[in-house]
């Protein structure tokens, strides 16, 4: 029996862990900072179909595939229905081919495998099967990516949804601060962005 498998501690809202556990495997949640799972050295991203478009509108899904080749074995894991389904227009607005081009540059540009599983208990089993297959390990003392000042300013830009890396570029290359956007009128904003910079509204609403 292999040893425990490092499960990062959200992943307790999945079936992946207690799938794992029924397939006679000992697992341990910890605070990971990189990864979902880390399985005898290889550090595995796992997304759900909604939250690999959401994180892919976002911009975290790239951040998080930088922090994930920290480690030289590392894998990204889509669950959720077919692979065909993450090609239809989603409702977010996501077009079938920008999809297609996310994950060519996902497999090309970052060098991370992706493998498509159909649920929770699938994704259990090709763990196991990976399990049994890899026997090298490596630490997990690894570190969240350290962005710089321009990187953390586009972050927090892309924390609104429908503001990817060009939109975002594109307002701090026009109004060099974060209070300057937050400061400027809708109308003018949306000569800059269209219709995303509605997304804006939120920073006047109450909790």
């Amino acid at each position: 029996m292999p040893k425990k498998i490092l499960i990062d501690y959200r992943e307790k809202n999945s079936m992946v862990p207690s799938e794992l556990i029924n397939l006679g495997f000992e697992i341990e949640f910890k605070e990971l900072k990189v990864a979902d799972y880390i399985i005898k050295g290889i550090a595995i991203e796992r997304k759900t179909i909604s939250d690999f478009t959401s994180s892919m509108l976002n911009g975290r899904l790239l951040k998080q595939l930088e922090e994930l080749k920290q480690y030289s074995k590392n894998l990204l894991i889509v669950e959720g229905v077919e692979q065909s389904a993450l090609y239809d227009d989603s409702p977010e607005g996501i077009n079938g081919n920008a999809v297609r081009g996310f994950l060519l540059s996902i497999l090309l540009k970052h060098n991370i495998p992706i493998m498509f599983t159909k649920n929770a208990e699938d994704t259990a089993k090709f763990l196991a099967v990976l399990i049994k297959k890899k026997q090298k390990e490596s630490p997990i003392n690894v570190k969240k990516h350290s962005l710089n000042k321009k990187e953390r300013m586009q972050f927090i830009l892309e924390g609104f949804p429908g503001v990817g890396p060009k939109t975002a570029k594109k307002l701090l290359n026009e109004f060099k601060t974060l209070q300057n956007i937050i400061n400027t009128p809708l109308e003018n904003l949306k000569k800059i962005i269209g219709k995303k910079a509605d997304i804006f509204n939120i920073i006047k609403e109450e909790y």
